[in-house]
């Protein structure tokens, strides 16, 4: 059975347009797989914290593992985390708090799928300046008020009017003194008693040479 010419050429038609469609639908998945130039990183300052940044441009949308490690001379030093990421045609960005220090280097490695298990490259170099600090104002210090003495503990060093010039009153229980005693303090005897003994005692002397020398007279008179 001969085929026409007619056949022929349609036949190579379907077969141009078939591997056409192929090869369109080939390029556009390839167009829509995750690729490592769909991330990118970036140090910087959010306020005074300093931040690693990573951005997924990935409009398939395709989950990725994001992974951060801070390098030296080559050498992974730490990890600084991990996080997931699927991205957008607008882009997604995942944040890692890292305190960096100026000129650090960082690895960024993503894992997505079968698709993507790369880093991106070059590796992350921070800036030269790190982000400013809050500045704290230095507290203020309340002074302490000062310890006064208590009045309770230390003595008054004025004397008060009523002690100084009042002398103290007798007391009730003291013992009375004598009646003899109260008499010759009233009449002043108690303090001349010797002075007064003496003149009695003179007073009788010369009481007694009067009353011999009187009859010593009368005695002359009778005998002439």
């Amino acid at each position: 059975m001969s085929i026409s010419r007619r056949t022929a050429r349609s036949v190579r038609i379907l077969g141009v347009a078939s591997a056409t469609a192929a090869l369109a639908l080939g390029v556009a998945g390839n167009a829509m797989a995750c690729n490592i130039s769909e991330f990118s990183a970036e140090a910087k300052c959010d306020g005074t914290k300093s931040v690693i940044t990573v951005k997924d441009v990935d409009p398939s949308g395709v989950p990725a593992v994001v992974s951060v490690f801070l390098e030296n001379n080559g050498a992974d030093v730490k990890k600084i985390g991990e996080q997931e990421v699927k991205g957008s045609r607008e882009g997604v960005t995942i944040t890692f708090d890292e305190a960096w220090k100026p000129n650090a280097e960082y690895r960024i490695h993503v894992k997505a799928g079968n698709q993507v298990d790369e880093d991106i490259k070059p590796n992350l170099t921070t800036p030269a300046t790190a982000c400013k600090t809050e500045t704290t104002p230095p507290a203020t210090k309340t002074p302490k008020p000062s310890k006064k003495p208590s009045s309770s503990a230390t003595p008054s060093a004025t004397p008060s009017t009523s002690d100084s010039s009042t002398p103290p009153a007798a007391s009730d229980n003291a013992p009375s003194p004598a009646v003899g005693e109260s008499n010759l303090a009233e009449t002043g005897a108690n303090s001349n008693t010797g002075m007064i003994a003496g003149i009695a005692g003179g007073l009788v002397v010369i009481g007694g040479g009067a009353v011999f020398f009187g009859m010593r007279r009368r005695g002359a008179s009778k005998a002439g």
